[in-house]
């Protein structure tokens, strides 16, 4: 039975007809992609002009004839109701409505057409095909949060279980909570995790600490897939060593769906086939591949709510090796608004604060996870979760390492705890500033 494809057919998601049309994307020429992408974007483009009168507004529509015109869309500018945001074609009933997750600090409710849903669906089948991975019949280890209240608890449960999705709740990531994760490992054939880095990170690291290799229990794992917080290089060795398996990035958000996707070369491939992903500097002008700017996205089938030249919050870059039909992303640096401003004026990305925190912490061996927060330009306060305090060794180390590449003169509070705090998605927030 494939009951991820009945599924989203009970939903009223046409699949079928959605992996028809990725295929036949797929099979356009390189050399006429651009073509392709182009008339697109202007078809969805005069559509939201014709029959949504928020983007009409919002574009100011005067008549177009360049792209690079086109208004930039902040999630700031979606925080309104969402009947107000809809084109004239759509009601919540007839079109698919979630949530953002708010980690940005700007969530909003978005809706998608059934058929842009299920596109977005397609795509994620068919970068997990690259890997062995069948969403109707690979049983998934899934690492998220999930709803507390009744109502959404029931529901989420019940579409885990039509879609093959094991819940393994990491809101409790007590090591009590882990023995527990680790004999469903042992009584079920599970072919792939797929969760938040941290929480599966923080498992790896439980499995470390007893020297056992998944895939030992588990003999049927293929391969790990974390999202949604950032992989680094040296976590992804000790999870890859501890599972047994590949551990492979990607990179998405519920409003638009999938945007990369690691492939079998280690490369992020950008979805071409329904987003049009651009790089663009601080004046909204579209950056050449190789620079590192701000990633901004179109849904190229999304005609029932507008994400044209849409902000995600994200800045990375696109390889020079990209084309129009393979992008590559090279970089992913870490939210716009997540940045470190200090006294004398010099502003530093936050995963960079957390990263060298990060390569004196390991040394330690006793810490499992932290996060920091600036609470004023000069004072961060680090939040960590060890069996033993920090020694004054090793908080001079973080402060030597935090003076030589952040900067001088900085207040570093430390403070143990039992469990860290996450957001209600069940993400964990690396760095946060509480200054503007």
């Amino acid at each position: 039975m494939d009951w991820f494809r009945l599924s989203l057919q009970l939903n009223k998601f046409p699949i079928q007809r959605a992996q028809k049309k990725l295929e036949e994307i797929k099979n356009i020429p390189e050399a006429e992609y651009e073509k392709y992408q182009y008339r697109q974007r202007n078809l969805l483009l005069d559509y939201h002009i014709q029959h949504n009168d928020f983007y009409r507004d919002f574009f100011k529509w005067e008549g177009f004839d360049d792209w690079s015109k086109v208004p930039i869309m902040k999630k700031s500018d979606l925080q309104q109701p969402l009947k107000d945001r809809l084109s004239s074609t759509y009601t919540t009933k007839s079109a698919y409505v979630g949530k953002t997750s708010g980690s940005s600090g700007h969530p909003f409710i978005f809706a998608k057409n059934r058929f842009a849903h299920a596109l977005s669906w397609a795509g994620f089948q068919d970068r997990y095909s690259w890997y062995g991975i069948d969403l109707n019949t690979s049983l998934q280890a899934r690492f998220y949060g999930i709803p507390l209240d009744f109502f959404g608890n029931v529901q989420e449960r019940l579409k885990d279980r039509i879609s093959l999705r094991r819940r393994f709740n990491i809101f409790d990531l007590s090591e009590q909570k882990m023995e527990s994760f680790l004999e469903r490992f042992k009584k079920a054939d599970f072919n792939y995790l797929n969760g938040y880095t941290s929480a599966i990170l923080l498992f790896a690291k439980f499995l470390k600490d007893r020297e056992i290799l998944l895939k030992d229990l588990c003999p049927s794992l293929k391969i790990c897939i974390v999202t949604s917080e950032r992989l680094f290089e040296k976590d992804k060795e000790l999870i890859e060593n501890v599972l047994g398996v590949p551990v492979i990035n990607e990179y998405g958000a519920s409003e638009v769906g999938l945007i990369a996707f690691e492939d079998p070369n280690h490369q992020w491939i950008v979805n071409s086939e329904d987003l049009y992903v651009e790089i663009l500097d601080e004046n909204d002008r579209i950056l050449p591949y190789g620079e590192e700017g701000r990633i901004v996205i179109t849904a190229l089938y999304n005609y029932a709510h507008p994400m044209i030249r849409y902000d995600i919050g994200d800045t990375g870059s696109l390889s020079t090796k990209s084309s129009r039909k393979k992008p590559v992303l090279e970089k992913l640096v870490g939210r716009t608004n997540d940045i470190a401003r200090l006294p004398d004026g010099k502003v530093v990305p936050g995963l960079t604060f957390y990263y060298v925190t990060k390569t004196i912490i390991e040394d330690s061996g006793n810490i499992r996870e932290f996060v920091i927060t600036q609470t004023s330009q000069d004072t961060f306060h680090i939040d960590y979760v060890s069996d033993i305090e920090l020694s004054e060794i090793q908080k001079k180390g973080i402060m030597k390492a935090i003076e030589m590449y952040v900067g001088k003169d900085l207040k570093i509070g430390f403070q143990k705890n039992e469990i860290l705090k996450r957001t209600k998605s069940g993400k964990l927030k690396q760095f946060t500033s509480l200054i503007q």
